[in-house]
Parts: C-alpha cells; structure tokens; sequence
C-alpha cells in the first residue's frame, strides 16, 4: 500500500494540473484584442497613426499593464500603466472611449474593455489635449469648438482564443 500512495498522489497531481491548464485560454489571460483605426489615435502620449494594431495585457500580479504592438506583433511601440476602471453592464465585445479632443487633434483613448469582463483600463488624458481643454474651457464661454469626428474602432477577435 505504502508504494501505490506516491504513484497515486503523483497521478492525482498530474490530471489535476493538466485540467487546470487546458482550461487556461492565452486570449482570456492577455486579453489580446486586434483593432483597426481609421484616423490617428492618442494612447496617452503616444500617437498611432490610422493603422492595426495589437493590444494585450502583460501578466503582472502587481499592476496592470497594457503594452501596444504592431499588427505582426513585431514592434512595441508602447507599454502604459492604466488606471483600473469597471462598468456595470460587460458587453459581449470590445469597448472603447475617447476623451473630447480639440479641433485638428487626434482622438485620445479614455477607455478600454474586453469582452464579456467588467473590469477594463482607464488611459490618462494626454498631455497636450489636457492643455488644450483647459485653454477651450476659457474660451467655451464665447464660443463653442466644432469636435472632430470620433474614429471608427473596429475589432477582431483574436486567434488564440475564440
């Protein structure tokens, strides 16, 4: 009986393990979400110009952290520390919301959420349109500034998972 214990305990840990892991998707865990902009786009202070692009989550217990490849994920072109944010209704794909941008300047990431979860990030206004808000809040009072149009985000699912 003592010689079957260790074989059985080590067969125990080698199914549980292996179901754990094959019910780990790399999609849900990196939360990889492939988008597709159709005009240049501020992730705080960094500009993507109109292009497709790769968003995933790197796995860090101790913050949240967001890095942007390009479409091959070749190239990071930036890693940013997100605030945490959270909405009451997930929806079934990929959110994204833009903080009001000055005339002539691009369109500014506020907001990213993945399918499905209610967690998501809140991006940090960048600096040059957070000036020119408050520059437009003085003069808002003579006139109000025409918005440019809002970019068209679109989304694909991503390979690894769905």
């Amino acid at each position: 009986m003592k010689c079957k214990l260790p074989v059985f305990t080590a067969l125990a840990m080698s199914l549980t393990s292996s179901a754990l892991i094959g019910s780990l998707n790399a999609s849900e865990i990196d939360r990889k979400t492939i988008i597709t902009i159709s005009q240049p786009v501020a992730v705080e202070d960094t500009i993507l110009p109109a292009g497709q692009y790769v968003l995933k989550l790197q796995d860090s217990a101790t913050q949240d952290v967001v890095k942007i490849f390009n479409s091959e994920e070749t190239h990071l072109i930036a890693t940013i520390v997100p605030v945490h944010a959270y909405r009451l209704r997930p929806a079934g794909k990929s959110e994204f919301s833009f903080y009001d941008s000055p005339a002539g300047e691009p369109a500014a990431l506020r907001t990213w959420y993945y399918p499905g979860d209610p967690d998501g990030f809140e991006f940090l206004q960048p600096r040059h349109t957070a000036v020119a808000d408050s520059n437009t809040a003085i003069a808002a009072a003579k006139t109000t500034p025409a918005r440019p149009p809002q970019p068209t985000v679109a989304t694909e699912p991503s390979a690894a998972g769905r």
